[in-house]
């Protein structure tokens, strides 16, 4: 006999669920779309796999915990969840807030599956007890470059805000372009005004304008003055963190937040799975899902199928990363490790290059696939 779905963050008392936890930015300063997006693909994916009957007839509950992208906030639900008995941990949006998610998991030997953080060093030291499903931030922006690159953009302005996840984009950037003639100029989101940085652009002849600022401030301010001044009509406005995915982008900027590429983690076309799942996922959201709903997805089905195979204890968890082989709405899903990055790693996961087309603001245009 099946159990009947729990919602969301309901916590079960009698002991007989298997609780993981999940780490979603729900409240500002977190990107609250990204966090609404993420939730909504791990609890459909949860209350599937208790239609079907849980885990070993026990149901799967999922204990959220708001981390509103504060990395300490993050490490201390960490901590609060181990307390609780979670097998593990999945979900987290931010980078450096995975980050010191992850190493406190690492601390703990508790099983973090991270659904969407994309920064390459999301632990100082290699370790068994962490697995990402998104790819890594280096092999993304590297894609993001070259489509730079192949639209005939070298001279790369960056208009940035004082971040690790940032800072390591700009390496990313940087290292690619360099060698094939581009260059990539650093202006402070913080320190200039919007009207100071259209006069920046135009004295450094930038051809492109990469937004590494926070959503919706600095960044629709921004987009705002670089559209409305004349001497940068040619320029490309980009977005390589993903800031056009989710419709408050559209909301706030109407057709002057269309043509802004960006990164997305869908492949071209959705399989059988992929379509089910969208169609769900839409109707929950009431909206088209991002592919950060679907990451959250296939994170509980990736760690479902574990704990079915595996059982619950922790280290048979951590353990059981490299044998992982589950269909996942994006593509199959295995962990390898990858030369660099300290975690097991979904080493090939789709990436795009896409924007909003400028004649359909709801429609997204893929520019570019790596």
């Amino acid at each position: 006999m099946n159990t009947p779905p729990l919602p969301s963050g309901s916590e079960r008392t009698d002991g007989l669920s298997v609780r993981i936890g999940a780490l979603v930015p729900l409240t500002r300063p977190g990107w609250v779309e990204a966090g609404r997006h993420l939730l909504a693909g791990l609890d459909l994916a949860v209350r599937e796999v208790n239609d079907a009957g849980g885990i070993d007839g026990r149901p799967l509950e999922l204990l959220v915990r708001d981390t509103a992208a504060d990395p300490e906030r993050a490490a201390a639900a960490v901590d609060e969840l181990v307390g609780l008995g979670v097998a593990a941990v999945v979900g987290e949006y931010h980078s450096v807030v995975a980050r010191a998610a992850a190493a406190r998991a690492d601390a703990l030997g508790l099983p973090f599956l991270c659904s969407s953080a994309v920064l390459d060093a999301l632990t100082e030291q290699p370790t068994d007890c962490v697995a990402r499903l998104a790819p890594v931030q280096s092999r993304g922006w590297r894609i993001y470059a070259d489509f730079l690159l192949g639209s005939g953009r070298r001279r790369i302005a960056v208009a940035a805000q004082p971040s690790v996840y940032w800072a390591s984009g700009i390496r990313v950037l940087r290292d690619r372009l360099a060698p094939r003639g581009g260059t990539v100029i650093e202006l402070d989101a913080n320190a200039l005004t919007p009207e100071a940085l259209c006069g920046a652009l135009v004295d450094h002849g930038a051809t492109a304008l990469l937004l590494l600022a926070g959503h919706p401030e600095p960044a629709v301010p921004i987009v705002k003055a670089v559209r409305g001044d004349r001497r940068l009509a040619d320029i490309l406005i980009g977005a390589p963190a993903g800031q056009p995915e989710f419709a408050a982008w559209a909301a706030a900027l109407g057709e002057d937040g269309a043509g802004i590429p960006f990164l997305r983690y869908l492949p071209e076309r959705l399989g059988p799975l992929g379509e089910r799942v969208g169609k769900e996922l839409r109707e929950r959201l009431g909206e088209a899902p991002s592919f950060v709903a679907f990451e959250g997805w296939d994170a509980v089905a990736v760690l479902a199928d574990v704990l079915r195979v595996y059982g619950t204890d922790r280290a048979a968890i951590a353990g059981a990363w490299p044998r992982v082989a589950v269909e996942g709405t994006r593509g199959p899903i295995r962990f390898s490790r990858t030369p660099g990055i300290s975690v097991w790693q979904w080493a090939w996961p789709p990436v795009q290059v896409v924007d909003r087309d400028p004649a359909e603001a709801d429609r997204f245009r893929i520019l570019h696939t790596g």
